[in-house]
């Protein structure tokens, strides 16, 4: 398994600037972002900056600020968008669902009774991710 860093990732590419994303969140060791294929409404990610492919091979600095910025997120989500809940994600290798491989965290909303999405591959609407990532950006302000 003992596979390297590709820095040629899209969460490296946007970490970069080599691709636009909706920001959410920045600090020195964190971004977080809106996910462009969200399988609910408010679904966003928690990149870590330092070039890791999952938790397996992060540096407990890495990690520690990670977590610490998926529970800033969560309960801006939850505030945001009234979520009755707010399901936390990590994948570390294919086998286990990985598909990008940079240490990330989907941070998903939940609501009863509302199923979540299939991983699709179908993009959202730009307009929805903006209004989707201000109403985060908002309540972030407000805790």
């Amino acid at each position: 398994m003992n596979q390297q860093y590709e820095s040629t990732n899209i969460f490296a590419r946007i970490l970069r600037g080599e691709i636009p994303s909706h920001k959410i969140y920045e600090d020195d060791r964190t971004y977080a972002l809106m996910d462009v294929m969200p399988q609910g409404k408010g679904h966003c990610l928690v990149l870590t900056k330092s070039p890791s492919r999952n938790l397996l091979d992060a540096d407990t600095e890495a990690l520690s600020a990670a977590i610490a910025t998926t529970q800033k997120i969560a309960q801006a989500v939850v505030k945001a968008f009234n979520a009755d809940g707010v399901g936390i994600a990590q994948f570390n290798e294919s086998a286990a669902g990985q598909t990008v491989f940079h240490l990330h965290f989907h941070v998903i909303p939940r609501f009863e009774g509302i199923a979540l999405k299939p991983h699709s591959g179908t993009m959202e609407d730009n307009a929805v991710l903006a209004a989707n990532a201000e109403k985060i950006r908002a309540a972030l302000a407000e805790l």
